[in-house]
């Protein structure tokens, strides 16, 4: 495709390309709530001294490496034990589409961006976000200028069709003729229990681009399934919450300010061990599928390979197993973690659960859904073993 078709075709909802950075740059620079927070997060630059940065950059990756790379790496010596990337299954010199279990709103895709970088690719990625997220104008041009592209949501049934053929068919361009990874939730929004399942509405999106039959389709993405591990979650809490919000609100949903709420607690909050496992590709397996199967068949297939890769590949930490021991009480449970982990984790969740500000503050329920989140990839992981 021509480079100034691509720039019209998909203009709603690409990433900036470089000629288009410069235009970018100043409108967020010219806006004040962007100075707050960019004032906020680098406290080591006047945002002058930003500016001066910022306009140097050519392309998106030098933005990255010059503002997101090390603000990472300072994010991960301040609010984690550390953090890494087991890709010993793909080839960093190809281009996948990453689709992991969606634990963190902000730092799933970037996690992923530096850890591509740590482990020897030369970029980073390209990044699925949903438009609920971006309702302010300044927040929009910032995710494009980080490689995002946008996933239109809420749309009429009508519109959400064209919206779904246009986000696919850029997929496939952006990793078969712009050479970029791309990263996708397997689910739209996060798995509030950590029960993760990819939606096999996200697979069919992904297969009405690119030619030849659904599994050609799927193939030509190059699909990695991907475990994204937090020891902790930092907005665990805020998520347990939102639970009881749903249950006893009838038509609850979260306001833009909870989002940014979510995004922040996020981002700043102690995640413990962070750990991230690339599974094979699964072109191998698509291979092996039977191509007149049902189409509604092949997607649930595809769905449950990608299921079973990422729950074999989570990293399991105590916190997970006494979970699973405090929820289910099972003796058997007792003998995998020591009293130090069972006392540690215990403490955890009461600092959690007393931050949960709600009027009628049900302790079961809310307790009862903290530990879901910590023993589902556990009891996931056993399941599929």
């Amino acid at each position: 495709m021509p480079t100034n078709s691509y720039q019209e075709k998909f203009a709603s909802i690409r990433p900036f390309d470089a000629e288009e950075l410069p235009a970018a740059f100043e409108r967020l620079l010219a806006d004040k709530q962007f100075e707050a927070v960019i004032t906020h997060i680098f406290p080591q630059f006047t945002f002058a001294q930003f500016a001066q940065q910022l306009r140097a950059c050519k392309t998106s990756l030098e933005v990255q490496w010059t503002f997101a790379y090390p603000f990472l790496i300072g994010l991960l010596a301040k609010a984690s034990s550390g953090g890494d990337m087991d890709s010993q299954a793909i080839d960093m010199q190809r281009r996948y589409t990453f689709i992991s279990n969606h634990r963190d709103i902000v730092l799933d895709s970037a996690f992923l961006a530096k850890f591509l970088i740590d482990n020897g690719c030369e970029t980073t990625c390209e990044i699925a976000i949903g438009d609920n997220l971006l309702s302010l104008p300044w927040v929009k041009d910032l995710v494009r200028v980080n490689k995002s592209f946008i996933v239109e949501r809420n749309l009429p049934i009508r519109q959400m069709l064209a919206s779904s053929k246009l986000l696919s068919e850029y997929m496939h361009y952006a990793i078969n003729e712009k050479h970029e990874n791309v990263w996708i939730a397997q689910r739209e929004g996060r798995a509030k229990d950590s029960n993760d399942r990819t939606q096999e509405a996200v697979l069919k999106m992904m297969a009405i681009g690119g030619e030849g039959d659904v599994v050609d389709r799927l193939m030509h993405l190059h699909i990695v399934p991907l475990s994204i591990s937090y020891e902790y979650d930092p907005c665990d809490y805020l998520k347990a919450k939102e639970m009881q919000q749903k249950r006893d609100v009838p038509n609850f949903k979260k306001s833009a300010q909870d989002d940014v709420l979510n995004m922040q607690t996020g981002i700043v909050g102690y995640k413990g061990g962070v750990h991230y496992h690339c599974a094979p590709c699964i072109d191998s397996f698509l291979a092996t599928l039977d191509r007149t199967l049902p189409k509604g068949d092949l997607f649930a297939a595809v769905a449950q390979h990608i299921d079973k890769e990422i729950y074999r590949h989570y990293r399991i930490y105590p916190g997970n197993r006494v979970a699973l021991y405090l929820l289910t009480g099972q003796k058997t449970e007792r003998n995998a973690f020591s009293a130090e982990d069972e006392a540690r984790f215990e403490k955890y969740l009461e600092g959690q659960m007393a931050k949960i500000d709600l009027e009628n503050k049900d302790e079961d329920f809310l307790r009862t859904r903290l530990l879901e989140m910590y023993a589902n990839p556990l009891i996931n992981q056993r399941n599929a073993q």
